[in-house]
């Protein structure tokens, strides 16, 4: 039965960033080797301070939207109510260490997959004309 995430990342200077993915681990991983372009790689949003799993995809994407509409101090209470000290619970992850490397091995499909910048962008083949 697949899982679903619902979580939230926090920078140290206390940005709050909500996202959803079928793969939690590898997802937080990739946010913290900044392999993710856009908000958080920009704003240095990798400590993982809450989750919640989900056997539907709907109930999950219902509740990220839920959380995002909240505002900022609703979304605090909902943190402090599990996670009190903002504690990075991905130090908690099986053979979680210190590196802010991410595996780019492939091991499952991931619902939400970044994009490696060491990979070459997809060139459209050329048109051939016959003339």
């Amino acid at each position: 039965m697949a899982v679903y995430y619902v979580y939230i990342l926090a920078s140290a200077s206390g940005v709050l960033y909500t996202g959803i993915t079928n793969f939690l681990e590898r997802r937080v991983a990739q946010h913290k080797a900044k392999l993710c372009p856009g908000f958080t790689a920009a704003y240095d949003v990798t400590r993982l301070v809450y989750f919640e799993p989900f056997t539907d995809v709907r109930a999950a994407i219902s509740r990220e939207k839920q959380i995002k509409n909240w505002r900022r101090e609703k979304k605090l209470a909902l943190i402090r109510a599990l996670n009190p000290t903002f504690r990075d619970l991905s130090a908690d992850f099986p053979g979680a260490t210190n590196s802010k490397r991410a595996s780019t091995k492939p091991a499952r499909k991931d619902i939400t997959p970044c994009l490696d910048p060491s990979t070459p962008a997809r060139q459209k083949p050329p048109v051939l004309r016959s003339g």
